[in-house]
């Protein structure tokens, strides 16, 4: 791979006069550029002029774009498991020792004390990379090949051309805006071609990112800016009126990036993508990275509290995709001759699934990655049917969607080999759902993972040849990735089929909250176990089964309530589309659960058909005595997860079924 110091010098072989050429005209040539050196990297760049001037304006200047993508609420969220078994397992694990008090929740195992679950996937090196370095490591295989098109407007990029202008962007960074390393830039921007770039240009340049929801009020982007210490921002023109509002709340602030605009202004620190890209020297010497800087700082609740900057390094990143190659869990065919695979993912970029997850394991396969700035049924189908993909990376929320909207056809998706469902569980229900639409359940393979921000994302993956009794579960432990299940009442370490606190340990494990070092020490243990907050179980074939969040947990006098659990229930009921549980707050027993429901159309339920399908399915503790809601949509982060809080003070709002009527 061509490291920028290579790049750089290459470019100064060049004559003199042939430098003044590219630097002038740049990106109008279809150039062979640094061809002279030694490793012949053969950077070309055709028709990037023209992509750059077909700039981002696709996107939608609607401030409720990708909101269609979860207000298609017909996910059902929660647990994996067929319901009798969760349910048993769940209370086998937390009930059963909801008396035995003797050890500290808080306790750490280790040693022969814990039950310790190993992956079965064996140990995982350490690459000795940084994040760039590891996604264009091979790129001279596939060089001349796609490396992303915006689904939208079928602006696309080849590897060679992405290579080339991601150095060129890290080069502007360090030599215009005058950034230096350990620099924060922040990303303000949907999924279009160019993040990729912006990002790894960045990175490459020694600098940290941090990404925002572009949905984001000015308000909510100002306090991730200010808490990342932000001094640079790459937006696009219709969310440039924030970045420039947050911008003087920013020490030492250096400019605003525009992909997509054609305006510089150097007096306001305004700078237009593309004129820097045609303008870079060759010769900007980029600092010395090491595989342990702190690459990324996307912002997360963790288990509790605020957003927090989550501090992953380059490691961290390049050892979690390196986590996930093994050969039972890569199944894609490898891009060699004119053969490619295509994969259709709208998850936000901004999203360390969407990223990590996604993004950079397209890249570091030399797939082609389609991608879309926003969601509509009719934009993400389009882009089914022209570009047939043969990998999709879903939500459950999308997933459904696929399963159940009319206009999605079992021709549409015959091009499909492979669906991966991460960011919430999806219900066996939900699997066989989207096989029998497909109609070829056997020859599709449909796998789950789990992961968080705080683990780069992946800790569990099911393998592709997953046994049919295995289906639901999220998985294996990734190469070199260790697990416990840690009591709820007795903090101790459990085994098979007991439910617990998922604890994981493994080189993926972030470095720690930015500036918040007792938020680290109470998620991350003295020994290295990462508390993730949600309820599983493993089998005694080390598969893993996601109950729950234990934040999400509902007690009633004292007994711990599984929304999941509930929700499955619900979404038995065949006029019901979309459920939530929450529990709302009650003098005598402390919290009671409380379902909101999404009818189907044309659906006449009422709270008593709900009630009455539960109680008999449950004890008593666990039916619906907070009673039903009806909604239009239940609320959902962009990554699918159901927006608990906001209901519990939505829910004091809404009112009953009867009274709406």
């Amino acid at each position: 791979m061509a490291s920028a110091l290579e790049v750089t010098s290459t470019f100064k072989l060049l004559p003199k006069t042939r430098r003044a050429v590219i630097l002038h005209r740049g990106l109008f040539n279809k150039t062979r550029l640094f061809s002279t050196s030694p490793i012949a990297i053969n950077v070309i760049v055709p028709r990037v002029q023209n992509n750059l001037n077909n700039d981002s304006r696709s996107f939608s200047t609607s401030t409720k774009f990708g909101a269609n993508l979860f207000s298609y609420n017909k996910h059902v969220q929660g647990g994996s498991a067929p319901l009798f078994k969760r349910r048993n397992v769940f209370m086998n694990g937390a009930q059963s020792l909801i008396n035995d008090q003797h050890l500290s929740a808080t306790k750490s195992y280790s040693g022969s004390a814990a039950k310790i679950v190993e992956s079965p996937f064996g140990d995982v090196t350490l690459p000795e990379l940084t994040l760039p370095q590891a996604i264009w490591k091979d790129m001279d295989e596939w060089s001349e090949m796609p490396v992303i098109t915006c689904g939208s407007t079928g602006r696309s990029y080849k590897y060679s051309e992405g290579r080339f202008i991601s150095h060129s962007f890290g080069s502007a960074l360090l030599s215009t805006l005058k950034l230096k390393k350990g620099d924060v830039v922040g990303l303000l921007m949907p999924n279009i071609p160019e993040y990729v770039f912006a990002i790894h240009g960045a990175l490459e340049a020694g600098l940290v990112v941090t990404f925002v929801n572009p949905l984001y009020t000015a308000g909510e982007v100002k306090r991730q800016f200010e808490n990342a210490g932000v001094k640079c921002c790459v937006t696009i023109p219709q969310l440039a009126e924030i970045a420039q509002a947050v911008a003087p709340a920013l020490p030492n602030y250096k400019g605003t990036v525009i992909v997509g605009g054609e305006e510089t202004d150097v007096s306001r620190k305004i700078f237009d993508f593309k004129t820097l890209i045609l303008t870079q020297r060759g010769d900007v010497p980029f600092p010395k990275i090491s595989p342990d800087d702190v690459a990324l700082l996307p912002y997360s609740s963790g288990t509790t509290g605020m957003p927090k900057g989550v501090q992953l390094t380059h490691r961290n990143c390049v050892v979690n995709l390196e986590q996930c190659k093994h050969k039972s869990l890569v199944n894609h065919v490898p891009t060699a001759g004119n053969y490619q695979e295509k994969v259709l993912s709208v998850l936000p970029f901004f999203h360390i699934y969407g990223f990590n997850g996604i993004l950079n394991s397209v890249m570091i396969y030399g797939m082609h990655m389609i991608t879309l700035p926003k969601f509509t049924p009719e934009m993400y189908l389009e882009a089914v049917i022209k570009y047939r993909p043969t990998v999709l990376f879903v939500v459950p929320s999308l997933l459904m969607f696929l399963a159940s909207h009319p206009a999605v056809k079992s021709e549409h998706l015959s091009s499909i080999k492979e669906v991966t469902c991460g960011a919430a569980p999806a219900t066996k229900g939900l699997l066989d759902k989207f096989k029998e639409k497909i109609g070829r359940g056997d020859t599709i393979d449909i796998r789950q993972g789990y992961g968080m921000t705080e683990t780069a994302p992946c800790t569990l993956l099911s393998p592709h040849s997953m046994p049919a009794d295995k289906v639901g579960s999220c998985g294996q432990l990734v190469k070199g990735t260790s697990a416990q299940i840690v009591s709820l009442t007795s903090g101790e370490s459990l085994g098979p089929n007991q439910s617990g606190e998922l604890w994981v340990k493994g080189p993926q494990i972030m470095k720690g909250y930015l500036k918040n070092e007792e938020a680290t020490k109470e998620t991350i243990t003295e020994d290295g176990w990462l508390k993730t907050g949600d309820v599983a179980y493993y089998d005694e074939d080390g598969y893993f089964f996601i109950v729950d969040r234990t934040k999400e947990l509902i007690k009633v006098k004292g007994n711990q309530v599984s929304p999941t659990e509930l929700e499955n229930i619900v979404m038995q009921i065949p006029g019901v589309a979309d459920v939530a549980v929450v529990g709302i707050p009650d003098i005598l027993s402390g919290e009671l659960p409380r379902a909101f429901v999404v009818r189907k159309a044309g659906a006449s339920l009422n709270e008593s058909d709900i009630t009455s399908f539960v109680e008999p399915k449950v004890v008593a503790y666990k039916r619906l005595t907070g009673g039903v809601r009806f909604l239009d949509v239940i609320p959902r982060n962009p990554a699918g997860k159901v927006l608990r809080n906001e209901l519990k003070v939505f829910g004091e709002k809404v009112p009953t079924e009867e009274h709406a009527q």
